[in-house]
């Protein structure tokens, strides 16, 4: 059993975006109602919640009581909340760190730029730690979070679910299989409504590169790095949109163009977009990528699974429950094998495993996306956003 603090308190952690429901798929939340079911499961002892606001929590406790409750009348949804004062706060987190004994888990769920001072705290007090995509913005970061990890046994995890993704992982198997890399595209998206959900950091502390295509760029790391290195990185955006929306320079649309240079001296290509100014649709999030190896090759929809439905309560939609299955069995929650859940509890699982035995980090550290192996998403990512703001293709330095 292990204590954890999550640092954030946002659509992702609790289902709320501002002080209302999601209209998202993320309704529910993922984190919170994850944790609350391994909390009854027995793996978790206390749970707390660290935001800005004190304000806030009012609204995530009724939240929590009157949707969690109402499809899960059994679960245990309560929390210790920081700050524990009525007040605006950004360190309130720092307050909680001190509670927590040194092992257990903290899981950081907040805008980008601030993920590096927040993690670099959570490992110096002795935390095993689970982080958002990007992990970091730059690399200088996250050499310097490798160092404190490494130095202290800590584990640090990269929160990228799409690894856990069962057909996702499946073709990442069959990608290895499919000879040296030479083309994948991938394309990811977000609602023009984001914009609202996002507008304190939009375009200001990071993009939507940042925020959407680590998703690919790490399955493709995940895939090829073994065989393969990225030479060079150019980025092209598309404005229009978020610029009028918030009122300041925001890319729309980016897409990044990275050439790879495979074991044997041959070359591939991949391209990866993200934007934030989708319509309306069937799926909160269009996902897809294409993949051709110089064997074959693979194409796959995630956020189109067949499985479509519609009541009276409800718009036509694409379900996709393999992500997060919230509707209840029998007053249960069944979702413990959707992938977002899974991404979660093993991140839980294996910081319980390190109380008992640290040195199986190593072995943590060579299956799963740790920082001792998602190097290369950040320094495609950091080239990305500076050849946006140079124009100019970025060349990379790999060893």
């Amino acid at each position: 059993m292990i204590d954890v603090l999550v640092i954030g308190i946002g659509e992702y952690v609790t289902g709320l975006s501002g002080d209302d429901a999601a209209n998202s798929d993320k309704s529910f939340g993922v984190i919170a109602l994850t944790l609350f079911d391994l909390r009854d499961r027995g793996f978790i002892g206390e749970i707390k919640l660290a935001g800005r606001n004190s304000k806030r929590f009012n609204f995530i406790e009724k939240h929590f009581e009157t949707n969690l409750k109402a499809a899960y009348p059994t679960l245990n949804t309560s929390f210790t909340a920081y700050p524990k004062t009525e007040k605006i706060d950004p360190y309130a987190y720092k307050e909680a760190l001190k509670t927590l004994p040194k092992g257990s888990a903290v899981l950081i769920f907040t805008p980008d730029d601030i993920h590096y001072e927040m993690t670099k705290d959570a490992l110096e007090a002795g935390m095993h730690v689970l982080v958002a995509k990007p992990l970091v913005k730059t690399m200088q970061e996250h050499l310097t979070l490798e160092k404190i990890a490494h130095e202290k046994e800590l584990l640090l995890m990269l929160e990228v679910h799409k690894r856990f993704d069962p057909i996702y992982a499946d073709a990442v198997d069959q990608m290895k299989t499919f000879g040296h890399f030479s083309f994948m595209t991938s394309y990811m998206s977000q609602p023009k409504s984001q914009l609202d959900t996002f507008a304190s950091w939009a375009g200001l502390s990071s993009d939507i590169s940042y925020y959407l295509n680590a998703h690919h760029i790490d399955l493709l790391c995940w895939a090829i790095q073994k065989e393969a290195k990225p030479c060079s990185v150019y980025a092209t955006k598309a404005t229009g949109v978020a610029d009028k929306k918030l009122q300041r320079e925001v890319e729309d649309t980016i897409t990044l163009t990275v050439q790879w240079q495979n074991s044997d001296g041959s070359l591939g290509t991949s391209i990866h977009t993200a934007s934030w100014i989708a319509p309306p649709s069937d799926v909160h999030s269009q996902q897809r990528f294409f993949y051709m190896g110089q064997k074959g090759e693979i194409n796959i929809d995630q956020a189109h699974r067949g499985y479509t439905l519609s009541s009276d309560s409800s718009s036509f939609k694409s379900a996709n429950p393999l992500f997060m299955k919230y509707t209840p069995r029998e007053g249960k929650f069944a979702g413990q094998e959707s992938y977002g859940y899974k991404s979660i509890a093993t991140f839980i699982e294996a910081a319980i495993t390190l109380k008992q035995d640290p040195k199986k980090l190593t072995c943590f550290n060579e299956k799963l996306p740790t920082i001792a192996n998602t190097q290369l998403v950040t320094q495609i990512l950091e080239a990305g956003r500076e050849s946006l703001d140079t124009q100019k293709v970025i060349y990379l330095q790999t060893t």
